[in-house]
């Protein structure tokens, strides 16, 4: 199993578009995917018809019962789509309350991370949405995940933003001696503007290893996927926004995994 997270501490950049298109095209091939929504606002869970204020399953019972945590329980909170091959675990917007309980509590770092592997033979793919902040629920997304993709809305505010995110992997990978491959996706990419051609260059040449070479343009199809509760590759198969995903979703794949890297690191590391 695979766990690819999806953050970025700047709202409003497509993580919600970017873990359900991804999700859905992972189903298309046949994986068994677990779309896992760590965001009280619950737009995940939204998409898919599901009411955050209304529910009693969900991440939140993860967080509950976190000092035991079985493969059963995780199953339990579990939710059908309507989509082969694809569920959800979804949000809460008591999920909102657990910044508070995690001043006063410990161990809530790893939740995630051990509620996936009691399932981790069920599923091919997990991919994790996520809040835009750092706090208790993007540290269990990051400490759960294989790969991180961070979508990026071309426009230079974002630019600031994609610097305080890097910085904060940098900052975790020091603290946790553990390596992350992380990959920056453009995003919102309008062509006809000279701001989103420029900003698409400066991430280009600022974070090369990192980042995609492709984009993900503006596509209202998306939000009309969204309206209807369809993931964006049944909606419209041929619109320019799903060819992009779909070329995302081939990199992503051909990517070495951070076990791989890793692995490579300390060879290397030893050899010198």
């Amino acid at each position: 199993m695979k766990v690819w997270t999806v953050a970025n501490q700047k709202g409003g950049v497509g993580k919600t578009t970017t873990s359900v298109a991804l999700a859905g095209l992972a189903a298309e091939q046949g994986m068994r995917v677990l779309l896992l929504d760590l965001d009280p606002h619950g737009s995940l869970t939204s998409y898919f018809r599901q009411d955050p204020d209304r529910l009693d399953k969900g991440a939140i019972n993860l967080f509950m019962a976190r000092e035991k945590i079985e493969a059963k329980l995780v199953q339990d909170n579990i939710l059908p789509t309507g989509y082969q091959g694809l569920h959800l675990l979804p949000a809460s917007t008591a999920l909102a309350t657990l910044e508070r309980k995690a001043a006063g509590q410990g161990g809530l770092g790893l939740v995630v991370k051990q509620a996936l592997t009691a399932v981790a033979d069920d599923y091919d793919l997990v991919i994790i949405d996520t809040p835009p902040l750092l706090g208790v629920l993007m540290i269990n997304a990051l400490a759960a995940c294989d790969e991180l993709v961070i979508p990026v809305q071309t426009e230079f505010l974002a630019l600031k933003g994609l610097e305080r995110m890097v910085n904060t992997l940098n900052m975790m990978f020091r603290s946790n001696k553990r390596q992350v491959s992380y990959h920056i996706v453009p995003s919102m990419f309008d062509r006809r503007t000279q701001a989103s051609v420029s900003t698409f260059r400066t991430i280009r040449h600022d974070y090369p290893e990192h980042t995609w070479p492709g984009r993900i343009p503006i596509d209202t199809k998306f939000r009309d996927a969204s309206k209807a509760g369809v993931p964006p590759h049944l909606f419209e198969p041929s619109s320019r926004g799903v060819d992009a995903y779909r070329s995302l979703f081939k990199w992503l794949r051909r990517q070495p995994d951070s076990a791989a890297v890793e692995a490579g690191s300390k060879t290397a590391g030893g050899a010198r």
